[in-house]
């Protein structure tokens, strides 16, 4: 049997909400192993000039505990 173990990371990137999602996956898997999942859990943005100028992903990150 296997256990895993769910964590919530906000990110954030100026390309796109895909990138903001990709940051936090290595972000992530600097300090845990055994990453299994990525769920994004919300999308937001930051509007500047009438421009999205920061897509932002709040996403939940479930590893495997060994």
């Amino acid at each position: 049997m296997s256990i895993l173990k769910v964590i919530e990371i906000l990110a954030d990137s100026n390309k796109s909400w895909e990138d903001a999602a990709g940051k936090a996956v290595a972000k992530a898997s600097t300090s845990v192993n055994n990453i299994k999942s990525v769920f994004v859990q919300s999308q937001s943005a930051t509007v500047s000039k009438g421009k999205i100028d920061k897509y932002r992903v709040n996403v939940k990150i479930t590893f495997e505990v060994k």
